[in-house]
């Protein structure tokens, strides 16, 4: 008996599953367990970011030891980052927007019907509370007298609800909700990782924001699988607002610029060859941009995400690591 839907051959079947399962645009398949649909719910391809971040912040902090309990830390804010809050977030986001999904993309688990709603709110407390939860842990085991850590989470969740709840629901404004979604993103889970191993200073927090101008060009990025329902419900999107040729130039310049700017603000701490690496980085990600994402954002946002994003990242370490080695 095979595996795969009706009339589609098993190869797409298990593309689709897999999608769905990462929470990635394009899932088309129900999937009956209920576990699935939880982590379908969960999105945990968006997880990723803010893991990496936490590293980022790890680095910058310039403190970091390769020590069995420090690992074992940045395991757990890894977790409190990506799976508990990120969980949260992008399950919170779900609930709000299931009537722009019913749209967009019927099939996912609210709007298909697949999860009762009474399941996602109780998944949301659980992921919100488990996630503010390992915070205060992590702060007691790293004897944080002003329980930074465990006020990170608690701005970070704030954040997270303002950007998909009424009556502010950030997302409805194209610069305020993705430059909120780029620091969630880029800077906060930074600033987690920091303060876990190091003190988080206000140099440290103001770059970090600044950094997160390029996440909200990567923002602008999610927009684009959206346009038409957000279009319908009056959501101002960047790509609504500018329309999806103007929109993506703005994406693409904001993520270049931005990092290129951190660039030139290590060169002036003396980081000198660490800066040049930045840059170099970019340069790919220019090079996809111009191959996939600018000729046409709609059908190659996927792919210009899968090219370009890992050099993105791997610039955030290395300015994670100068920074540290600067003393910042």
């Amino acid at each position: 008996m095979s595996s795969s839907t009706p009339d589609v051959p098993a190869s797409e079947s298990r593309e689709a599953r897999t999608r769905q399962m990462l929470g990635m645009k394009g899932a088309d398949i129900k999937e009956a367990s209920i576990w699935k649909i939880r982590l379908q719910l969960m999105k945990p391809i968006t997880w990723i970011p803010l893991m990496w971040g936490v590293l980022c912040g790890a680095a910058s902090s310039g403190e970091f030891t390769w020590s069995i309990e420090n690992v074992f830390r940045s395991l757990l804010c890894m977790l409190m980052s990506g799976p508990l809050l990120t969980g949260y977030t992008q399950t919170i986001n779900d609930y709000y927007d299931r009537e722009i999904d019913a749209i967009n993309e019927p099939y996912r688990p609210i709007p298909s019907g697949a999860i009762p709603l009474n399941q996602v709110i109780a998944q949301i407390w659980i992921l919100l509370l488990g996630g503010i939860g390992v915070a205060a842990i992590l702060d007691i085991t790293a004897g944080h007298a002003d329980f930074i850590m465990t006020k990170l989470a608690l701005g970070g969740s704030f954040v997270a609800y303002i950007y998909s709840a009424p009556p502010l629901k950030l997302k409805q404004n194209g610069w305020l909700g993705n430059y909120a979604l780029g620091a969630s993103y880029i800077a906060l889970p930074w600033w987690a990782g920091h303060a876990l191993y190091g003190h988080l200073n206000w140099t440290v927090v103001i770059v970090t924001l600044i950094y997160s101008f390029a996440g909200l060009g990567i923002a602008v990025v999610n927009d684009f699988k959206s346009v038409e329902g957000d279009r319908e419900l009056g959501l101002k999107s960047l790509p609504v607002i500018f329309g999806v040729q103007k929109a993506a130039l703005i994406s693409a310049t904001a993520i270049d610029v931005f990092q290129i700017g951190i660039a030139v603000y290590l060169v002036t701490v003396g980081e000198q060859l660490l800066a040049s690496l930045i840059v170099l980085l970019v340069i790919p990600q220019i090079t996809f941009q111009d191959m996939y994402f600018l000729r046409d954002p709609l059908k190659n946002d996927v792919k210009y995400q899968a090219s370009a994003q890992p050099f993105l990242v791997i610039g955030m370490l290395v300015a994670g690591i100068a920074m540290g080695h600067a003393g910042i």
